[in-house]
């Protein structure tokens, strides 16, 4: 049996960081991990790249060859990684040992894990050899800066259209009440469509100024939320906000885990809670050492 980590999210929200960052803790417990890169737009890794999706296809060549903007170029490629999971991934799984521990960095387009099957049909693939997937979701919990490109509205954290008109936008996630609402349903709808456990991540905690802004909405009152929802929303929309933190209180099926990289017990920390989601390590055999007894 092996295990996987799907790592999705929203652009910028530090996907590859995470891999990056979890790669460097397992060599330090001498412990093997494999990265597949998932994103055909990718250009720099700051870890091994086990897999590359850009082998097969690359956005670069779809943009050029079919004129499409980067958004429908990528949904393109992943399209086409879909129509070759029985030849291209099988034959790339096939190197790996049936205990291995896969991590797959994927694209940080929200409608990959939201309504288009990809993801999905990727994971049923992964469930059909065996493997046992938990999704890593992770949202910005610091500020940062997004390119909207007026030509092809495509957003992204670094300009990636050839045709260089953008309207630079400041998004900040996880800072108010009506971000926390918002980071919940999407966190929600990709865990509807995925089917899968899920371990949701508040990045970038070592970027956090004042963390009293941010640590508040990892075990939020609810009352307290709906009250501060009230007042950033208009009167109509009292009804809906109620049933919005309802949503999330009653059936408590999202809550965020802060990671800060600096910390190796913050990392280890939500490793353990993703090993046990995939039930890692479960099966291993016990290795007893033998000894001579001591003379009496």
């Amino acid at each position: 049996m092996g295990y996987a980590q799907l790592v999705i999210g929203p652009a910028g929200s530090g996907k590859s960081t995470y891999c990056s960052g979890l790669y460097q803790h397992c060599e330090t417990l001498c412990r093997t991990i494999h990265i597949v890169n998932l994103d055909p737009a990718a250009e720099n890794f700051d870890y091994p790249v086990a897999m590359d999706i850009r082998e097969l296809i690359s956005l670069d060549d779809v943009m050029e060859e079919l004129g499409l903007g980067p958004n429908g170029g990528l949904i393109y490629c992943m399209e086409h990684l879909e129509e070759n999971l029985d030849d291209w991934l099988t034959e790339e799984l096939d190197n790996y040992l049936d205990d291995d521990y896969i991590v797959f960095d994927c694209p940080g387009q929200i409608e990959l894990f939201s309504h288009v099957p990809v993801l999905k049909n990727f994971v049923e693939h992964l469930k059909r050899k065996n493997f046992n997937v938990c999704v890593v979701y992770l949202l910005d919990s610091q500020v940062h800066k997004c390119y909207h490109c007026v030509y092809c509205h495509a957003l992204s954290t670094v300009p990636l259209c050839r045709q260089k008109f953008y309207v630079m936008s400041v998004y900040q996630f996880m800072t108010d009440v009506t971000k926390f609402i918002s980071g919940c349903m999407a966190s929600l709808s990709a865990m509807f469509q995925l089917e899968l456990p899920h371990v949701n991540i508040l990045s970038k905690m070592d970027l956090v100024t004042n963390r009293r802004d941010v640590e508040k909405y990892l075990n939020p009152e609810p009352q307290t939320l709906l009250a501060e929802l009230n007042q950033h929303m208009a009167p109509q929309f009292e009804k809906l906000n109620k049933s919005l933190i309802e949503l999330v209180d009653q059936f408590s099926m999202v809550s965020f885990l802060p990671l800060d990289l600096r910390k190796n017990s913050s990392i280890q920390y939500i490793l353990s809670q993703i090993d046990n989601c995939i039930q890692y390590g479960e099966d291993a055999d016990i290795k007893v050492k033998d000894f001579d007894p001591e003379d009496d």
